[in-house]
């Protein structure tokens, strides 16, 4: 009876060949990676795509808390599956992007993402932004800068409540004011109508 070497272990193991079995799980983790990648690009108010060579790994981590607190998230994947995850997808025109070691940032308000990577590539040069998407509109470095000098949606929203604040608070100030302030109003007013 022969004995069984190294490279015979798995061939007459229950399973059958686990090249064939690990071809199959590499399979499925790609479909399910490439799923993903899909609804990110479906979902995001905007994705950016950067060339992050030489980035350390707590780099990595700080950029990817930085994206964490504004809501959005950065993700690695091979260029070959996102190609593929982005085909019929409104932001497909980032496909030329992804090449070398790219990463994509996204986010679901339209500017967060953007405004991270940009602050972000201007305090480190080794992240270094290639373009992005923002639905079917397709951004160069300077679209990308442009969309991160916009102001974000709780920017906005804090504007808009301080707009809307600013006449109520006359208005209470008005009414509010002293008696003596319109008892001086009206004698002002008897004045001018008597001279």
């Amino acid at each position: 009876m022969r004995t069984r070497t190294p490279r015979d272990r798995g061939k007459h193991e229950p399973g059958g060949n686990p090249q064939i079995w690990s071809k199959t799980v590499d399979r499925a983790q790609k479909e399910k990676v490439v799923e993903e990648l899909g609804q990110i690009f479906e979902s995001s108010g905007v994705v950016v795509v950067a060339h992050y060579e030489g980035l350390t790994v707590a780099e990595m981590q700080d950029l990817r808390a930085q994206m964490r607190d504004v809501g959005g998230s950065v993700r690695v994947a091979k260029n070959r599956l996102a190609k593929i995850a982005l085909e019929g997808k409104p932001c497909e025109s980032i496909a030329d992007f992804l090449s070398g070691m790219t990463v994509l940032a996204y986010s679901e308000d339209p500017v967060a993402a953007a405004k991270v990577v940009d602050k972000y590539a201007k305090d480190n040069d080794k992240l270094e932004i290639l373009g992005g998407a923002m639905g079917e509109t397709a951004l160069d470095v300077a679209g990308v800068k442009a969309v991160a000098a916009m102001p974000s949606r709780e920017e906005l929203i804090a504007s808009i409540v301080g707009c809307i604040g600013a006449p109520a608070s006359n208005i209470a100030g008005a009414i509010g004011a002293p008696a003596s302030n319109i008892a001086s109003i009206l004698s002002t007013i008897e004045d001018k109508a008597a001279a």
